[in-house]
């Protein structure tokens, strides 16, 4: 964990990691607070998943067809954007059960995904590393971009959280009152979207919904007002991220999956805290 410290002066990659851990912790924070709270991991699970298909279609067309526009990270937003889209259609028109749409949507991506992947010439390495994670090989752009979503995403929390807490609570309540609870699903489900894409370039598509969800349902055992919550998660992601990546940099370990594996025990922890408190 010394190297660590003593490398980050010294070599920028380095830095861009910290910067795109920070950057994706408080993305995740407020945003995954209210998929824990809603109950809704299946839809960033099927949107991450979902993503594979977006980086291949990308991929697919700059090598076979010489299209270069369309880059991987490109791809996966608007993978991402186009599957959240959908499913906030799909969902609220009600007339189709969400598992059931999650699933399909689930599967359907990656099932896409590897296809492109497999049309795809030469050896993908560069694709693969979104399935587990990237966080050491995250470039200047890529902070640009990441920085952009996290003011999105703060900037649409601050005008619409009072209207995100009444849907959390009681959607009927709130529609009742004359909340249009149907364009706030569809704001909820971009902003998980853009999130999930954030987490898969420092997690990876498997690892990302634990990044998302992980840090929120260890702030909820903690406290009970959503803000605080949020305020909770953006702490603890942002703790177990730059504690993970400082871990795994000496050993070479992934650094995705020991910053996961970090949230696991600080979930069981909070836990713990949680079980003594109503004991």
């Amino acid at each position: 964990m010394l190297s660590f410290f003593s490398d980050l002066w010294s070599y920028p990659f380095l830095a861009c990691a910290v910067l795109a851990a920070v950057l994706a912790a408080v993305a995740a924070g407020l945003t995954g607070s209210l998929v824990v709270v809603r109950r809704s991991t299946y839809l960033a699970g099927a949107v991450s998943h979902s993503i594979l298909a977006g980086l291949g279609l990308a991929r697919l067309l700059q090598r076979r067809f010489g299209i270069g526009l369309l880059t991987p990270m490109t791809g996966a937003v608007l993978a991402a954007l186009a599957v959240a889209l959908l499913l906030a259609w799909l969902t609220t028109r009600g007339k189709h059960r969400p598992d059931t749409v999650l699933s399909a949507v689930w599967t359907g991506g990656m099932a896409l995904g590897v296809s492109f992947v497999a049309a795809t010439p030469g050896y993908q390495d560069d694709l693969m590393s979104y399935l587990f994670g990237s966080l050491l090989l995250v470039s200047k752009p890529d902070l640009v971009w990441m920085a952009v979503a996290d003011v999105v995403i703060l900037g649409v929390m601050a005008m619409c959280y009072n209207r995100f807490l009444a849907i959390a609570f009681n959607e009927e309540l709130a529609r009742l009152r004359g909340v249009r609870t149907s364009v706030y699903e569809v704001v909820y489900h971009v902003l998980t979207a853009l999130t999930v894409v954030l987490l898969v370039r420092v997690a990876g598509i498997v690892l990302a919904v634990a990044l998302l969800t992980l840090p929120a349902a260890a702030a909820g055992l903690l406290t009970r007002r959503l803000d605080r919550m949020m305020a909770v998660a953006v702490l603890i992601g942002i703790g177990v991220s730059l504690f993970g990546l400082a871990l795994s940099y000496g050993p070479g370990w992934p650094p995705g999956a020991t910053i996961v594996e970090l949230a696991v025990i600080v979930y069981l922890a909070a836990a713990g805290i949680h079980r003594l408190k109503r004991g």
